[in-house]
């Protein structure tokens, strides 16, 4: 049976060309960044995906739940035209998603669809 195709991943990247999400793995340890590569790889490989590795955020947002040795990762991201961006990148520190995590991958989410469907207006 042939391996399924797995979706590609892009980076947010800002105005000014940085990718948080990038620069954020890039800040982990080598062990914790190694695990939240391979949890994004399944996702590219096996969306859509549910619990325990990805949940729903609403607003078409999802989160890649990673476990990592002593602490827990969140990588935010959404599906657009069959690519998964991720948005942002952050070490859990309370049981529920703090709101000025979401609120940024929110903001992120609509920057990039306000410039997609601007694209799509002049073609």
């Amino acid at each position: 049976m042939p391996q399924p195709r797995p979706l590609p991943c892009a980076f947010y990247r800002t105005s000014a060309g940085n990718e948080p999400v990038r620069e954020w793995l890039n800040g982990l340890p080598h062990d914790e960044r190694k695990q939240v590569g391979t949890d994004i790889k399944a996702v590219q490989f096996g969306w859509p995906l549910g619990l325990p590795l990805v949940d729903s955020l609403g607003d078409g947002l999802w989160e890649v739940r990673s476990r990592l040795q002593t602490r827990i990762a969140r990588t935010i991201f959404f599906v657009q035209d069959e690519t998964i961006i991720l948005l942002h990148g952050f070490i859990k520190k309370t049981r529920a998603t703090p709101a000025h995590e979401l609120d940024l991958a929110r903001r992120r989410k609509r920057e990039i669809q306000k410039e997609s469907t601007h694209r799509q207006q002049f073609r």
